[in-house]
C-alpha cells in the first residue's frame, strides 16, 4: 500500500542512549503513519488501535508469493556502538489460529550479516529480540545455538548463522521475512527498540546436561526425572505397538485396496492418471512416507576430552563412510589413560560422565575430525544409546541394538509410515518388514572443482578416472549391503552439494567460471570445457568476439582465464558447460549402481534448494529414476516448484522437520513450531501439499532422534527436529498427527485413481 512518509516517532538513533536507560526507542506508531525507514515487499501495512496506543498491522502476501519481508532500512547507517550490550527488539502480536516462523537479518554497510529466526504462537502477544552486541557473540561452543545469556523475560531470536559479530557502529538494515508458506500472515507489530539486558547470566553455558542427557535448567513435558519412570514409559509403549502395516496396505506399504499394476518383484516407478507414482513389488501403488537418519551415528556430543593423537587410528585411504556417518568409534583401551581435558567450556557442560569401566562407558565414541565447533576432534558421548542401555536393561550390544530396531519398526508401522528415508543404518536392511532407502558416499582423492559455496565439501571432477574408480567400489559396498533385497526401494548417492545457485551469474555458475580459472593440465573438467569451447568456435578470436575478451591462443583459454564480468553469450556457454559438467556426475553414478543393482532405481544425489541451478536438476532428470531434493520450508507449492512440470519425472522430497522449543532443547530447528501439537499441523500441512502434488512419490522426515541438547559432534546442530527426544520417548502430539495423516495417504493421493483391478 502507499503511504506518506513521515519521520518516525523516535528518539535520535545515531546517539548513544542516556547511561541510565536500558532501552532506547526506534519507532512506534502513535503518529498514524507509516515511518519512512519501513519497506515493504509483498506486503501491505496498515496503522490500527493497539493495545496500548497505535501498532503497525502486517499482512503478508505469502499465499501468492515464495516470500514476504518488512525492513528498516537507513538512509544512512545507524550507530548504535554506544550502547554497550544490547539486542533489537520488538512487540509482536499473532492474532490469527497459524504460528508464524520469521527468518531475521541484521546487516552493516560492509555487506555482514546476522541471521536468526524464530517462531511467533497462534493467537499470541509477546517481545522477541535480537541481540547484536554482548559476550555470546564472542563464543565459539560448539553448538549451532546457544542457550540465551541474557536474564530476560522476552524471547529471545535464534541465531542461525552469518556473522555473530557484526560493525554495530553502521547497521544498515534490519528485516524480517517470512519464507515457503502456504498461506497468507498477519501480524501486528509496535514498540520497535533497542533493549539492554538488566544482567548476564555467568553460568549459562555450565551444567546445561543432565545424566539423561536432558535440559538441566529447564522443566518441559515428557521429562525423565528416574529410572523407574523411564522403563515405565517404555513399558506401556511396548504393550500398544503393532508388528504389521496399516489396513489396507500390501505386505511391503503399499496401497492393497487400491489398482494392481504390473508387478516386477521390486520398485519401479510409473505414471497413472497424471501422477507419478511408485509401484511396490507385488504391483500396488505406493507412497513413500517416512523418516530418514535412523541411525546412532548422529547421536553422539563432542565431550571437551581428548586423548594422546599418536593412540587415535587414523583414517585409511579406501574408506567408503564420511567420518560423521561412522558410529561410536570408540578409541583403543590402550588410549583412555591420556584422557585429559582439551576444552574446559565443553567438559563443564555436563552434570555427569560416566567412567569408562562402567556399563554406561560403552556409549563413548571418538571423532577425528569435525565440520565445524570448538575442537578439530575429540571424545564424544551418545546419551540416547546410554539411555537405550537404561530402559531395557541390556548391556549386549547384539542384543541392544537388535530391540532398538525391532521397536524401531514397530513405531514406523504403528505410525503408519510406508518405509524408511535416507542414512538408515545398514543393520535394517535384511530385516524385510519395511521398505527403505540404501545410501552411499563418493569419498576419495580424486580431483574437485569449487562453486565458491562447497559448504560441505568440494565437488567431485568426474572427468577425473578416479571419480569413476570410486564411484564402482561406493555402489559394488552398497550392493552387497543390500543383496538384491526387494525391501530396497533405491538408492541415494551424496548429498547436498553446492552445485551452484539460481539469483546471480557468478552463485549459478561458480562451478564453470571457477574452473575456467584453472589450468587444464590440473582439471580435467577444464580439459572438457576448452574442448567444448574450441568445438564450438573453433577460432580463438570468435571466442574473443562473442566473450568480448582478449586472449592470444586457445592455449591461454586452456591455462586459465580469470571472468568477472559476463555477457549473453558468456552466460549462455556457462550453461552448456555446466550441464555438461553435472551430466557426467550423473552418468557414472547411474552406471555404477545398475551395474551393481541393476534391479534397483538410482535417486540422485538430494538436491539443496540452495544448491542447485536448471542445468543441474536437467542432468539429473536424465540419469536418475527419481530426482531427490532437500527441503526445508513449511510446504510445496509452484512459487517454488514450477519446474517440475518442465522437467517431468518422479521425484521425492528427502528431508523436512520442524521443531520447537518446548522440548527443552535449545533451537528448533530449520523450521520453526511454537509447540509440539503445532509440529503435528505444520506435518500434516507440509505432507498433504507434497502427496497433493502430482510430481512427487513421496517425502521423508528428518530426523528419527533430536539432535544431541550440546549438539551433534560433527557440526554441532541440537535441534528439536526428532520424532523421539533423547530419552527415546515419542512426542505423542506430533505421532498423533502423523498417523491422520499416514492413514489417509493413500485415498488422498490415488483417490480417484480408475485403472482396473488386476486379477490375483
Amino acid at each position: 500500500m502507499s503511504s506518506t512518509a513521515v519521520t518516525p516517532n523516535t528518539v535520535n538513533i545515531d546517539a548513544p542512549a542516556a547511561a541510565s536507560s536500558d532501552t532506547q526507542s526506534l519507532w512506534t506508531f502513535d503518529q498514524g503513519q507509516l515511518p519512512s525507514a519501513i519497506q515493504l515487499e509483498n506486503a501491505d501495512a496498515r496503522v490500527i488501535a493497539g493495545e496500548s496506543g497505535k501498532a503497525l498491522e502486517l499482512q503478508l502476501r505469502t499465499k501468492s508469493h515464495y516470500s514476504a519481508n518488512i525492513t528498516f532500512a537507513a538512509e544512512k547507517p545507524w550507530d548504535w556502538s554506544g550502547l554497550g550490550n544490547f539486542a533489537f527488539a520488538l512487540d509482536i502480536t499473532n492474532p490469527k489460529q497459524s504460528s508464524v516462523h520469521l527468518y531475521v537479518k541484521a546487516a552493516d554497510k560492509h555487506g555482514k550479516v546476522q541471521s536468526r529466526s524464530f517462531a511467533v504462537p497462534e493467537n499470541s502477544s509477546g517481545t522477541y529480540y535480537m541481540e547484536l552486541k554482548g559476550p555470546d557473540l564472542t563464543v565459539d561452543t560448539g553448538i549451532r545455538s546457544n542457550p540465551p545469556s541474557w536474564d530476560s523475560e522476552f524471547q529471545d531470536m535464534i541465531y542461525r548463522g552469518g556473522v555473530k559479530q557484526i560493525d554495530v557502529s553502521a547497521v544498515k538494515s534490519v528485516a524480517l521475512s517470512v519464507i515457503g508458506v502456504l498461506e497468507d500472515k498477519t501480524l501486528v507489530i509496535d514498540n520497535v527498540r533497542l533493549i539492554q539486558p538488566k544482567s548476564l547470566d555467568e553460568s549459562y553455558l555450565k551444567d546445561l546436561v543432565d545424566e539423561f542427557g536432558q535440559n538441566n535448567k529447564l522443566d518441559f513435558a515428557s521429562k525423565v526425572d528416574s529410572l523407574e519412570e523411564l522403563r515405565a514409559i517404555s513399558e506401556e509403549e511396548q504393550s500398544q505397538l503393532r508388528k504389521t502395516p496399516m489396513d489396507g496396505r500390501s505386505r511391503f506399504g503399499g496401497w492393497a485396496e487400491g489398482p494392481k499394476l504390473e508387478a516386477t518383484g521390486y520398485f519401479r516407478t510409473e505414471k497413472v492418471d497424471g501422477k507419478w507414482a511408485l509401484v511396490d513389488p507385488e504391483g500396488h501403488l505406493f507412497f513413500s512416507t517416512g523418516i530418514a537418519n535412523v541411525r546412532l551415528a548422529n547421536t553422539s556430543t563432542i565431550t571437551g576430552y581428548d586423548f594422546d593423537k599418536a593412540r587415535i587410528p587414523q583414517r585409511t585411504p579406501g574408506d567408503l563412510t564420511p567420518e560423521d556417518s561412522l558410529g561410536l568409534n570408540r578409541v583403543p583401551d590402550t588410549a583412555i589413560p591420556t584422557r585429559h581435558i582439551s576444552s574446559p567450556l565443553r567438559a563443564d557442560m555436563f552434570t555427569w560422565l560416566p567412567e569408562y569401566n562402567e556399563p554406561l562407558g560403552q556409549n563413548f565414541g571418538y571423532r577425528r575430525e569435525v565440520h565445524t565447533g570448538v575442537i578439530e576432534h575429540g571424545e564424544t558421548f551418545s546419551f540416547y544409546r546410554a539411555n537405550l542401555q537404561r530402559k531395557y536393561d541390556i548391556a549386549d550390544e547384539e542384543r541392544l541394538m537388535a530391540k532398538w530396531r525391532e521397536t524401531t519398526i514397530d513405531r514406523m508401522l504403528s505410525w503408519g509410515f510406508t518405509s524408511f528415508g535416507n542414512w538408515i543404518d545398514p543393520a535394517y536392511y535384511q530385516m524385510n518388514r519395511i521398505p527403505y532407502f540404501a545410501n552411499g558416499w563418493i569419498i576419495g582423492n580424486f580431483k574437485t572443482v569449487s562453486s565458491g559455496n562447497d559448504y560441505w565439501s568440494p565437488l567431485p571432477d568426474p572427468f577425473d578416472p578416479l571419480f569413476k574408480e570410486r564411484a564402482y567400489i561406493t555402489a559394488e559396498q552398497i550392493g552387497k549391503e543390500v543383496a538384491n533385497n526387494p525391501w530396497c526401494v533405491g538408492v541415494f548417492v551424496d548429498n547436498e552439494k553446492s552445485w551452484g545457485q539460481e539469483g546471480s551469474t557468478a552463485s549459478q555458475y561458480g562451478i564453470v567460471i571457477n574452473t575456467l580459472g584453472r589450468a587444464a593440465g590440473e582439471s580435467p573438467t577444464k580439459a572438457q570445457f576448452v574442448q567444448l569451447m574450441q568445438d564450438k568456435y573453433g577460432e580463438i578470436g570468435k571466442l574473443n568476439t562473442a566473450w568480448n575478451i582478449q586472449l592470444a591462443d586457445w592455449d591461454a583459454f586452456a591455462n586459465g582465464v580469470a571472468l568477472t564480468e559476463f555477457s549473453d553469450a558468456m552466460i549462455e556457454d556457462f550453461s552448456t558447460m555446466l550441464e555438461h559438467y553435472t551430466g557426467q556426475y550423473f552418468k557414472i553414478v547411474r552406471e555404477a549402481i545398475k551395474h551393481f543393482m541393476p534391479n534397483h532405481m538410482y535417486l540422485g544425489a538430494r538436491f539443496a534448494d540452495w544448491g542447485m541451478t536448471p542445468e543441474v536438476r536437467r542432468a539429473a532428470a536424465k540419469y536418475a529414476d527419481v530426482v531427490s531434493y532437500n527441503y526445508y520450508k513449511e510446504g510445496v507449492s509452484n512459487k517454488f516448484w514450477s519446474f517440475l512440470e518442465e522437467i517431468d519425472r518422479p521425484s521425492i522430497i528427502g528431508e523436512f522437520h520442524n521443531g520447537s522449543l518446548d522440548s527443552g532443547l535449545l533451537s528448533p530447528g530449520l523450521i520453526h513450531a511454537s509447540s509440539q501439537a503445532d509440529r503435528g499441523k505444520k506435518f500434516a500441512e507440509y505432507m498433504n501439499s507434497v502427496i497433493d502434488n502430482p510430481y512427487f512419490v513421496g517425502a521423508h522426515w528428518f530426523q528419527y532422534i533430536d539432535s544431541p541438547l550440546t549438539g551433534r559432534a560433527y557440526d554441532g546442530e541440537n535441534y528439536n527436529v526428532g520424532f523421539v527426544s533423547v530419552t527415546d520417548i515419542p512426542y505423542q502430539p506430533l505421532v498423533d498427527a502423523v498417523k491422520e495423516v499416514n492413514e489417509n495417504l493413500y485415498q488422498r493421493r490415488f483417490g480417484e485413481a480408475k485403472l482396473a483391478v488386476a486379477p490375483e
